[in-house]
């Protein structure tokens, strides 16, 4: 089971840094927490990196609107994705920024000098629509009623003499790639959906532009041009591990196992970085996840509506491991989710102080009352149908979460809890006391806290704590909610 000599890379995508963190990128982070956990209780090599995008138009100008230096800007954004990472409990190994001129500027040079060697750049004028939000031009069919269809507004038009990159020299051996599952895409509908736009055909990709309208590292040999924002981003996943001096990290860890992305940056992941790879004559990653939005009450979130939830409100209202449950639970990994106030206390109430709290305190408890209690009195499970139960969980949620299905991996771990409840229950533990009972039910309750180790590290530790002392906090304390709340 266990693998030291087997390593596992991966990566978040990296936030722009034009606005504080919200719930959409915290769901982003914890999902690819659970799986580098994961992982590492496989007993893997795991690295595990996340970062912010700092350069571009958005920052630069979020930063001019508010009279600030876009560098200042920058670091102080991007200080709060960091602490982000500290509140959601997050086990990222590193944190990278693409301002950083010591790892990553030299590392996006390099890749630029190896495109270019391989005649994938070259340079002409260039009349197109560019969404600012998106970072990108669009093609006649992605534009509907003259707007991005993300962000709704109207787009740009831009007319400038750029460097292109030959994207459309790759779109056949990256079709091959992804339908023999070399390039594997997650969910199936979004593997179509890149299919899809790869038949259509894709057009070469502007790759920079002028120094006067954007923020970026100089194109090398060329002081006039930045660097557009994917050739400048994307490359955060070989620079951080040290792609320029092609460290041993390098190539201990590279190609990307898991890259973790929304749905809006898709096409960047699964055919345009792609193709800087094969380009570059690097590997590709194995596989891309990409996964929904969380609108607010059934709206998209925006500063408009004023309905952007703030998780570091969240944690510091309802704990880090409530924020972390409601996001791996209600929400479908790979679609779009909803998030209200009222379904969040609804989860808060039934499954966590209602369920695992529940239950660890309903257990130590009583066999606190026994007096000269001894844990365990066997070594072994003498309920065997509890003992089947927990086969059949480990094998489902073994399943759920290498198929990136978080939240049945949770459902199956609260048959555990359930069964364990309706246990006491017929037993009428709490008159009989049976020690063998108890026993059966320590048993199992620290196999769920093995199991909460990914998701909820901090309640599997309490669990752990509660076990070996005999003695539990509470976990979740019940909460009163509030029916009338708006979201």
């Amino acid at each position: 089971m266990f693998n030291k000599n087997k390593k596992f890379y991966i990566t978040t995508s990296i936030p722009y840094t034009n606005a504080p963190p919200h719930i959409g990128f915290a769901l982003e982070a914890i999902q690819a927490d659970v799986l580098a956990r994961y992982h590492k209780y496989l007993g893997e090599d795991v690295f595990f990196l996340t970062g912010t995008d700092e350069h571009g138009i958005k920052t630069l100008r979020v930063a001019r609107e508010a009279g600030r230096d876009p560098k200042d800007f920058a670091d102080e954004i991007s200080g709060k994705f960091k602490e982000l990472t500290r509140i959601l409990n997050i086990s990222n190994n590193d944190f990278i920024r693409t301002t950083d001129e010591i790892r990553h500027k030299p590392a996006v040079e390099k890749l630029w000098k190896k495109l270019d060697a391989a005649g994938d750049i070259y340079k002409k004028k260039y009349r197109g629509y560019y969404c600012p939000g998106c970072e990108a031009f669009k093609t006649e069919r992605e534009i509907i009623d003259g707007k991005c269809p993300i962000h709704l507004k109207e787009l740009e038009l831009v007319e400038e003499e750029n460097y292109f990159f030959r994207l459309s020299k790759y779109t056949k051996e990256i079709e091959k790639l992804i339908e023999n599952g070399k390039l594997k895409i997650v969910p199936d509908s979004r593997k179509n959906e890149t299919l899809s736009m790869l038949k259509q055909g894709m057009e070469d990709v502007s790759f920079s532009r002028t120094k006067d309208k954007y923020w970026g590292f100089e194109v090398p040999g060329d002081p006039e041009q930045v660097m557009y924002v994917w050739c400048d981003a994307l490359p955060n996943y070989i620079s951080a591990i040290g792609y320029y001096d092609e460290t041993k990290q390098f190539k201990e860890y590279w190609p990307a196992d898991v890259h973790c992305i929304g749905k809006d940056i898709m096409k960047f992941h699964t055919i345009f970085w792609p193709a800087m790879l094969l380009s570059a004559k690097l590997e590709l990653p194995k596989i891309v996840f990409v996964h929904g939005f969380i609108n607010v009450n059934g709206q998209k979130m925006s500063k408009s509506l004023g309905n952007v939830i703030d998780p570091f409100d969240l944690v510091e209202k309802y704990g880090i491991d409530a924020v972390r449950y409601y996001l791996l639970r209600e929400i479908v990994p790979a679609e779009d989710g909803d998030f209200t106030y009222a379904k969040f206390e609804q989860r808060y109430n039934s499954d966590l102080a209602g369920g695992i709290g529940n239950l660890v305190a309903r257990v130590l408890g009583i066999a606190d009352k026994i007096s000269n209690f001894q844990f365990p009195i066997s070594n072994k499970f003498l309920n065997s149908n509890l003992q089947k139960k927990i086969k059949e969980v480990q094998k489902n949620y073994k399943s759920a979460i290498e198929n990136f299905k978080f939240n049945e991996a949770l459902v199956s771990i609260w048959e555990i809890i359930s069964f364990c409840d309706k246990y006491i229950n017929e037993e009428k533990l709490w008159e009989t006391k049976k020690s063998e009972v108890i026993n059966d039910l320590f048993f199992a309750i620290k196999e769920i806290g093995s199991l909460l180790e990914p998701f909820l590290p901090e309640t599997s530790e309490k669990i752990k704590n509660a076990i070996e002392n005999k003695k539990s906090e509470i976990l979740f304390p019940k909460l009163e909610t509030h029916a009338t709340r708006n979201t």
